[in-house]
Formats: structure tokens, C-alpha cells, sequence
């Protein structure tokens, strides 16, 4: 599939995969931001996607970002529907108790992972099919 994007600034980085066979392309900050402990940034990325119709982006957070710094996207994972052309943003928050994160113009920051959606046709039900599961949720088995 070609993924066509729009240089929004002169900085910007066309969004690519990091090594060959990554699900990802690696997003890339196109401003020097501070992320403050607890605290939240918008981060721009200078780049806009024509996401191909049938398909939307997920924007996941890195994890050795996560990991090493604590700094995830606070809405992760950010959804880009196939009819938005504005500049990808990214809602970061430094998770770290203590610790100021800095990204720096060009760092990767996110990644955008592109999927197939299939075609929904929401209807209503007089009731569910029934599943082991059943109506459990936030770790439970569904039995008392």
C-alpha cells in the first residue's frame, strides 16, 4: 500500500519503519518540547496522512520511550480516520514521578501502525449470543 503525507514544515520527516519488517513508521517530533513530571504536551509531528478509505491509523506509544522514561500518549492509542488531513499530533504525558522528559526536534516519538476495518453494520438485539465469557469484564471470569 502507498501512504501518501504532506510536509506541514520545513523539518518534518517522512513517517518510515525503523527496520525492515516494523509494523510501525516511526513519527518524529518537529519541535524541542519539556515534558514536565505528571505533566502533558501536544507534540507536532509537521506531517499530514491521506489514510486510504477502509483503512484507519492507530498512533501508538514507543515503548522504549515508555519504558526507559516514562512517557506514553495520554490517549493511546490515537485513532486518525481515513477523512482527516489535518497535522498529526501527539498527546504525550510523562508517567515518571520525578524526572522532566525532553524530546528534541527530529526524536521518534510515536508510532503510526495503518489497519484494514472491516465494514460495520450496527444493529440492535432482543439479546447477545452467549459465550464462556459471559458478561465479565475488567478481569473477571464472568462467575461469581
Amino acid at each position: 500500500m502507498e501512504l501518501s503525507f504532506e510536509r506541514l514544515h520545513p523539518d518534518a520527516a517522512l513517517p518510515s519503519a525503523h527496520h525492515p519488517g516494523d509494523a510501525g513508521l516511526d513519527l518524529r517530533a518537529v519541535a524541542d518540547v519539556e515534558v514536565a513530571p505528571g505533566e502533558r504536551a501536544m507534540v507536532p509531528t509537521g506531517v499530514a496522512v491521506a489514510i486510504p478509505e477502509g483503512h484507519a491509523g492507530l498512533v501508538l506509544p514507543r515503548s522504549g520511550l515508555a519504558s526507559k522514561h516514562g512517557l506514553t500518549l495520554a490517549n493511546a492509542p490515537g485513532l486518525i480516520d481515513a477523512g482527516y488531513r489535518g497535522e498529526v499530533i501527539c498527546a504525550v504525558v510523562n508517567l515518571d514521578p520525578s524526572a522532566p522528559v525532553t524530546i528534541a526536534k527530529g526524536d521518534r516519538i510515536a508510532q503510526l501502525l495503518i489497519v484494514a476495518l472491516p465494514a460495520v453494520a450496527p444493529a440492535w438485539a432482543d439479546s447477545l449470543p452467549e459465550t464462556a465469557r459471559g458478561d465479565g469484564g475488567f478481569g473477571s471470569t464472568g462467575t461469581s
